[in-house]
């Protein structure tokens, strides 16, 4: 029983310390989502998907007050955004370093979708390596638990038993699948939108899906499998380009394009308004095509 209650002491403490960096967001009719403060002046850290209008937000403090926030960026690849509310002095939380955190750990996830803190138990059931978003964004560490997330917890943190931040919790990257953004995820793209309000990602505007090669191609390219063409944007880079439905994708500038997360992995930021050679299968026969990458979005 004193093992029971010393436990149940430290979540309650862990719930207490990361709450007080833990708000609300408002920026829809439906239920309020939360977030995490990311820096004493006002910087918050929630999901993107929460955030309907970027106009009419309102950020909820853990001192009960209410105040406005404005959009400062968002990134939908990654499910996150950065907003800067009307505040000051704000509890900033520890964030745990990778290292500190292990497959049958308990976690706590925190939401406050309301004006107080909502807690629910579980524990970290995977931890993987990087992993892309269904939207192109990149996820450096995926972390999996069997935490149920309550309606209005995007945003919030996912905390280990000393009250420190693993990651944020979001519910729209994986359809009915609640994820934790790690922090050097969040970190990465909250420091990228403080400088540029975006990421930039490179968009061809093709539908794909991964096929495999015939044996005489898979000989000559020394690889199995390519992306089948399934639709192409008439005004989009790949249409602007000659790409047709029915051509298989190979390469793109000089890397081979085995599966679709390949493609999305050469769509990078530093690629975009460039032109680079793309290798494709057409009528059977290898052909090389210049395309300059668009940027999604624009």
């Amino acid at each position: 029983m004193a093992i029971l209650q010393e436990l149940s002491n430290g979540l309650a403490s862990a719930a207490e310390t990361a709450g007080q960096s833990t708000v609300s967001v408002s920026a829809r009719r439906r239920m309020g989502a939360s977030g995490i403060v990311w820096s004493a002046d006002g910087l918050i850290v929630t999901a993107h998907h929460v955030i309907a209008h970027e106009d009419r937000i309102r950020v909820g403090l853990p001192d009960g007050a209410t105040v406005p926030a404005a959009l400062l960026g968002r990134d939908p690849g990654t499910d996150l955004a950065v907003l800067r509310a009307e505040a000051v002095g704000l509890s900033v939380p520890e964030w745990a370093a990778p290292e500190q955190s292990k497959v049958g750990h308990l976690v706590l996830a925190l939401g406050r979708p309301g004006q107080t803190v909502q807690a629910t138990l579980g524990v970290i059931s995977a931890l993987g390596q990087s992993w892309r978003t269904p939207s192109g964004g990149e996820v450096e560490r995926y972390v999996q638990t069997d935490v149920l997330m309550y309606p209005g917890f995007s945003g919030g943190p996912l905390v280990d038993v000393s009250g420190r931040v693993i990651g944020l919790n979001t519910s729209a990257l994986l359809r009915g699948v609640s994820l934790t953004l790690p922090a050097s995820t969040v970190r990465g793209v909250v420091e990228a939108l403080l400088a540029h309000g975006r990421i930039r990602r490179g968009y061809l505007g093709v539908g794909s899906q991964m096929v495999r090669l015939p044996e005489t191609l898979q000989n000559e390219l020394g690889q199995e499998t390519g992306v089948l063409l399934v639709s192409v944007e008439p005004d989009s880079p790949a249409g602007q380009a000659g790409l047709l439905l029915g051509d298989t994708l190979v390469g793109m500038d000089g890397q081979p394009v085995r599966q679709l997360d390949d493609l999305l992995g050469l769509l990078s930021g530093e690629r975009v308004g460039r032109t680079v050679p793309a290798r494709i299968v057409r009528g059977g026969q290898l052909q090389e095509i210049s395309v300059t990458i668009g940027e999604r979005g624009s």
